[in-house]
C-alpha cells in the first residue's frame, strides 16, 4: 500500500507540474531521452534560455537585480500558490496560474480529482529568487509535501527542490511552470 501511495504522490506532483501549457521543449524530458549538456540535477547554471539554479556549497545564489517591491510581489504570489492548494481552494489556486502556461480547464479537472482522494499539505522553505527580469522570475524553494490517502489514511512525504517560473500577466505575477527535483527518500 505504501508503494501505491508513493507512486500516486509522485504522479500528483508530476500532474501539477505537467499540466503546464508551455510550448517549451524540456531537454531533460524522459519522453525524448535527451539530456541537455552540462545540466546536472543538483548544479546547473542559469542562463537566459533555461530554468534552473546554481548552488555554491549548500547555498542558493539569489538574483541581485530584483527590485524590493517586485521581490515582495513575487514572494506573495508564491505564498498564494502554496496556500490556496493547501486550503483546497481550487478557484484561488487556478487564479495563481498563468493562462499562457496552463490549460486551466485541464488543471481544474486534475486538481479536483486529486483533492477528492488525497489530502495534501505543501511546505516551502528557503524561498529564493534565482533569476529575474521585468516580466519573468524564477523562484527556488525546498519543498515538503504531505500526501494522505483519504480512504486508507496512509501518508507519503516526498521532499525535494522546486523552481517555480513566474510570468507577469496583466501586471500580476502568475505561475507559468514548475520544475521539481525529488530528493532520495530517507529510510
Amino acid at each position: 500500500m505504501k508503494k501505491k501511495l508513493a507512486a500516486a504522490s509522485i504522479s500528483v506532483a508530476l500532474i501539477l507540474g505537467a499540466c503546464s501549457n508551455a510550448g517549451e521543449t524540456n531537454p531533460n524530458d524522459i519522453d525524448n531521452g535527451e539530456a541537455a549538456p552540462g545540466s546536472g540535477a543538483i548544479d546547473h547554471g542559469v542562463d537566459d534560455n533555461k530554468v534552473g539554479f546554481s548552488m555554491s556549497g549548500d547555498q542558493i545564489e539569489e538574483a541581485s537585480d530584483v527590485p524590493d517591491e517586485e521581490k515582495k510581489k513575487i514572494l506573495a504570489a508564491f505564498d498564494r500558490y502554496i496556500e490556496t492548494l493547501n486550503n483546497k481552494d481550487v478557484d484561488g489556486y487556478l487564479a495563481t496560474l498563468s493562462k499562457e502556461g496552463y490549460d486551466l480547464k485541464e488543471e481544474r479537472k486534475a486538481t479536483e480529482e486529486m483533492l477528492n482522494t488525497t489530502d495534501m499539505k505543501r511546505e516551502a522553505d528557503n524561498e529564493t529568487i534565482v533569476k529575474y527580469d521585468k516580466d519573468t522570475a524564477q523562484l527556488f524553494a525546498t519543498m515538503k509535501t504531505t500526501f494522505t490517502d483519504l480512504e486508507s489514511g496512509v501518508e507519503n512525504v516526498p521532499e525535494g527542490r522546486q523552481v517555480t517560473v513566474f510570468h507577469k500577466e496583466d501586471g500580476a505575477w502568475k505561475v507559468f511552470s514548475i520544475h521539481f527535483i525529488g530528493d532520495e527518500p530517507q529510510e
